[in-house]
């Protein structure tokens, strides 16, 4: 079982959503960086459940422990581990599933790729708990990334059909980014925000969940980072953010909309300005042959809604291979779009730095 990422830039995760703790060690980062534990307090604060009706109830504060690689407030360039001890845990809610399988978990496969030996309770290390060390690992990473000017900022594009508007694909501004992180839903559009809120609710009321689109950005990228084929920048942050539970789909640019168009559409013509060449539209996303173009990366990735409803539903004993109901208790979330644009942010930047490393930029 491998729980790594990044060539160069290397984090490994580890523990289950109701064993003792959870937490990230992060490999190769530069020594002497001094890290701003404020901010990356306001990053976990970001993830953390049960501030609203929005969110599931479990009451995590993700208080973490730094417990090597830093020394007298900065990075000592040996493998930094933060480890998030994990307190209000019901095991109890979860005896059921030791034998049923829930529809849209990992339960199943979980325990046909190990053999029944995997830790079911909360759904263990398939959790989407396990994000909040990424969470840690992506706020250091966006600091090193913003010594160098470069800025990470993620939306909620839909909800449950409730669409927002997406950013400009040529000018970003950084002070939209940066309203974003102080929004329970971080939207462009704050007039469809009481719709998406009415969504959300009326999934909970129905014992059901919803899901939706997240739209992000990378500021100030600068150009001739990545590889064709095998290594490119698409490769690496899709590979990232398949890692984060719940994602099932990510587009690049115009994405899939790109597929209708005309190549005398989708083509970004150039233009120079004052020496430097530039594009009158991003519908690659930033992105040519692998290859950063110095336009902002853009991208969006699809979020299946949480799996962990209240309504009953079919499934199998697999103690007794005997056909059955499932009714899930326990604290969910109806939507995770709410936590989830932070744990985007963070697998992004932690890609951008590895790939900004592999190239020693």
């Amino acid at each position: 079982m491998s729980s790594m990422l990044g060539r160069k830039i290397k984090i490994s995760v580890f523990g289950e959503s109701h064993g003792a703790a959870i937490g990230v060690v992060i490999d190769s980062l530069p020594a002497g960086f001094e890290i701003d534990l404020d901010k990356v307090n306001f990053e976990m604060s970001r993830r953390a459940p049960g501030k609203s009706k929005l969110t599931t109830g479990r009451q995590e504060k993700d208080q973490y422990e730094i417990v090597s690689g830093f020394f007298e407030g900065k990075t000592t360039g040996t493998p930094l581990c933060s480890m998030i001890r994990n307190s209000d845990t019901r095991s109890g809610d979860y005896s059921l599933l030791k034998d049923i399988v829930r529809p849209g978990h990992a339960d199943l496969t979980g325990k046909m790729r190990y053999l029944g030996a995997n830790d079911y309770r909360g759904g263990g290390h398939f959790s989407g708990r396990l994000t909040a060390p990424i969470v840690f690992a992506g706020a250091v990473a966006k600091q090193i990334l913003e010594k160098r000017g470069i800025h990470i900022g993620s939306h909620i594009l839909s909800l449950a059909g409730v669409k927002d508007k997406e950013f400009d694909p040529i000018n970003v501004n950084i002070d939209d980014i940066k309203n974003l992180k102080n929004m329970t839903l971080p939207l462009l559009d704050p007039t469809v925000e009481e719709k998406m809120k009415d969504e959300v609710l009326k999934a909970r009321e129905n014992l059901d969940s919803v899901g939706g689109i997240i739209e992000t950005v990378v500021l100030n990228m600068p150009g001739g980072i990545g590889s064709p084929i095998f290594d490119s920048v698409e490769s690496v942050i899709a590979s990232g953010m398949f890692s984060v539970p719940a994602v099932k789909g990510v587009e690049f640019g115009r994405g899939f909309d790109i597929a209708s168009m005309k190549g005398s559409e989708a083509n970004d013509e150039y233009y120079l300005d004052n020496g430097e060449i530039k594009t009158y539209s991003n519908n690659n996303g930033g992105i040519l042959g692998g290859i950063t173009s110095g336009a902002p990366i853009l991208f969006k990735v699809a979020i299946k809604p949480t799996p962990s409803i209240s309504r009953p539903q079919r499934s199998v004993n697999v103690s007794t291979m005997e056909d059955t109901n499932l009714e899930i208790v326990g604290r969910h979330d109806p939507c995770i779009l709410p936590r989830a644009a932070v744990v985007v942010e963070a697998v992004t930047a932690l890609c951008i730095l590895d790939l900004l490393a592999v190239e020693e930029v």
